[in-house]
């Protein structure tokens, strides 16, 4: 199996990377070429960029081990995030494409310093956005880490490896490289998944004893319940999808992706590729992790409580018992899945240091040297997760929604500035709003870990919940005075 692995693994950067280098004709010169792709990318790479950077490891290693060990609430969760995703990008979408386009906007800190007429603003939001999504690209990191490690390889080979392909298919031609890759990468990714499950429904559950019907039917009678029911508590819920529901609005690296659809056609284009390849690839990872829980159940019963207590490695033991060349193909689906959100996260939070904290202020400031600072940047990021992962201080699920909650705050100060763009009037308003909702969430992190700061009660409501009512009142507060 490991050598199977190691083939697949280098035909896949392999192609990824000719793939990479082919784009660099497109590119043109300059930093927005580098960070947005001047405004030029068509729907098709516009929606295949989107989808690989939004669905990372957390789908086929996250949500999988979610679902086995928590039953069909997770899709209720991740659909949440999905519908959320498709009314922001239908609703307030267009607004940010169009006004991205019409002000040169290249990084979302500094939108909203534009907005809010303050360079301090995004400054201070570039310097969030670093602190709070290093943790999402860690758990990157840490799922293919996990492959690794089941496939015999040293974990921190993994971590090593996503660490040197992140920088290199960034460093090729900037975001032309990443929407280009991402294409090949999304479609490994949705294809080795679908196979995946054909394959447990055709060959697995038979081999057991199960079709479909019977596996389901098991699923109402298992070691912890009926999973098939809603067995997540109310705080649980709220605490893991608050954060989601207004991730196409906190992220920069989806945020940053509105911008670049070349025009009206395009986006909508985006928008809809994006909203099909959402669902297919959401009901493919939950319906995997609840028929690989029967198959457990039957065949391999001694691993079910190992499996449910240490959810990350449900997805790689499901593969060590399928074909080995299947098996082979979806590992590196998954760390194709990996790659593609650790690039764009990176490129698009140190496109926002070059431009916020570095040309904002720096009366030397050149396009050459805002990508040279871009590039410093980018190795920080990479050193700083690589640690994070090497430590396995959560699960993949938790790394990724802690680090939507922490930005939770950007949600209610992006949607008023876009539509009342308040500039200085509205700074302090927004500054006390972003201050709340940090306080929030960084106390309810130290007093309760990071895992049980999203879904254990925090003042009788999960955590998330109180940071977004609280940094929605200064705002809200300010609405009602200009009124």
């Amino acid at each position: 199996m490991m050598e199977l692995f190691i083939i697949t693994l280098i035909v896949f950067f392999s192609t990824s990377s000719l793939i990479a280098f082919a784009s660099r004709k497109l590119m043109g010169k300059g930093f927005t070429e580098f960070t947005v792709a001047g405004y030029r990318l068509g729907g098709f790479l516009s929606a295949m960029t989107y989808a690989a950077t939004t669905y990372s490891a957390f789908m086929m290693v996250g949500l999988v081990g979610l679902s086995f060990a928590t039953g069909v609430a997770a899709l209720g969760f991740e659909l949440v995030y999905l519908v959320a995703t498709i009314g922001i990008l239908v609703s307030v979408g267009p607004t940010i494409w169009m006004k991205a386009r019409s002000r040169r906007w290249v990084s979302p800190s500094e939108m909203l310093g534009d907005l809010y007429g303050s360079k301090a603003l995004a400054s201070a939001i570039a310097i969030l956005y670093l602190l709070a999504l290093t943790p999402y690209l860690a758990a990157q990191f840490k799922g293919v880490g996990e492959i690794f490690q089941a496939l015999g390889i040293d974990y921190t080979v993994g971590v090593t490896f996503m660490a040197i392909t992140t920088f290199l298919w960034i460093a090729i031609a900037g975001i032309w490289s990443v929407a280009t890759s991402d294409a090949f990468q999304g479609l490994w990714m949705i294809v080795t998944s679908i196979v995946l499950v054909t394959w447990i429904v055709m060959v697995m559950l038979p081999d057991s004893g199960l079709d479909v019907s019977r596996a389901l039917v098991m699923l109402t009678n298992t070691s912890n319940g009926n999973i098939l029911g809603f067995r997540w508590t109310i705080n649980m819920f709220l605490g893991l999808s608050i954060p989601w529901i207004f991730f196409a609005l906190t992220n920069p690296q989806v945020v940053q992706r509105l911008y670049i659809p070349r025009d009206i056609k395009a986006y909508r284009r985006m928008v809809r590729y994006f909203s099909i390849y959402g669902f297919i690839y959401t009901i493919v990872c939950v319906f995997l992790g609840l028929v690989f829980r029967s198959y457990v159940a039957i065949s391999l019963p001694h691993l079910e409580k190992i499996l449910i207590s240490s959810r990350d490695s449900v997805t790689p033991t499901v593969l060590l018992y399928t074909h080995p060349i299947l098996a082979s193909t979806v590992f590196v689906g998954i760390v194709a899945a990996a790659i593609s959100t650790s690039n764009s996260i990176v490129l698009s939070v140190a496109s926002c240091i070059a431009k916020d904290l570095y040309t904002a202020y720096s009366k030397k400031a050149s396009e050459s040297r805002a990508i040279l600072v871009t590039y410093i940047s980018i190795v920080l990021m990479i050193a700083i997760a690589s640690v994070i992962a090497i430590q396995r201080i959560a699960y993949i699920v938790e790394l990724s929604v802690t680090s939507s909650a922490i930005l939770i705050p950007i949600a209610p100060i992006t949607l008023i500035g876009l539509y009342r763009e308040p500039k200085r009037r509205g700074l302090l308003y927004a500054v006390s709003s972003l201050a709340i909702g940090l306080t929030i969430m960084v106390i309810a992190i130290i007093q309760l870990g990071p895992s049980r700061a999203l879904t254990a009660p925090f003042i009788g409501a999960p955590a998330p919940l109180w940071c977004l009512i609280a940094s929605s009142i200064p705002l809200l507060i300010m609405l009602l005075k200009n009124r």
